[in-house]
């Protein structure tokens, strides 16, 4: 019997599962470097990937790994109460903890030590996620506009309006990051049950603590802290 074998591993600011998109392309502006395996390193493997603008990638959801099987699964956004079909969801725990994502490839370089690297944008991968494979998507083949969504297309989803406290030190964060935490934020990371506006909730960004509330449609920002200070 063949096992898989990780093939690479990717590398970006999101640290920790709570507050990582749902979706792929959800965060178009956070860029990911996918470095690969040592043994995959040939760069002739990567003959004629520049010409694709998109890749699949199919990953291990590594951190959530479990032994047991649940034929069904309580998805965030119904509520956390409704139970469907795990192969009716996206959820993380599956027989096989298999991931799907759909990511745009920026550009190949080269990385010190480390062979061509993958630049992508719109990962929803945790940072040191491994991968399985990596396929050119084809908009011809891959792309079903007629397609049903199935229960997802009873959630109406609105981006929250993101503002920063004025005690909050947005210094700590380049622009371009601070960019990225705003969409990041704007898409709701909390579970779809959870709708007090006074708990703070917490997250990891680039190795920061944001602390956020939120009420009614806005996510106010209170500190973005170093945990090492």
């Amino acid at each position: 019997m063949r096992l898989f074998r990780h093939i690479a591993h990717i590398e970006n600011d999101y640290t920790e599962k709570f507050g990582i998109p749902r979706q792929s392309q959800a965060v178009p502006e956070l860029v990911s470097r996918i470095v690969f395996e040592p043994e995959y390193r040939d760069p002739s493997a990567l003959r004629g990937l520049d010409e694709f603008s998109h890749l699949w990638l199919i990953w291990e959801f590594s951190a959530s790994v479990r032994e047991d099987f649940s034929p069904t699964v309580r998805p965030p956004k119904l509520g956390g109460n409704e139970r469907v079909g795990v192969f009716a969801t996206r959820s993380p725990f599956r027989p096989n903890p298999v991931g799907l994502s759909c990511v745009l490839l920026d550009r190949i370089e080269p990385d010190e030590g480390r062979g061509m690297t993958l630049l992508v944008r719109g990962a929803d991968l945790m940072n040191g996620t491994p991968i399985y494979d990596i396929k050119p998507y084809l908009p011809y083949a891959d792309a079903w506009p007629q397609a049903s969504a199935g229960f997802t297309q009873r959630i109406r989803e609105k981006p929250l309006t993101v503002v920063f406290d004025r005690s909050c030190h947005t210094g700590s964060l380049s622009e371009e990051r601070l960019r990225v935490l705003t969409r990041l934020l704007s898409l709701d990371p909390r579970p779809g049950y959870q709708d007090d506006p006074d708990r703070v909730y917490g997250l990891t960004f680039a190795g920061m603590n944001i602390r956020f509330t939120v009420a009614g449609d806005t996510l106010t920002v209170l500190s973005i802290q170093d945990p090492e200070r």
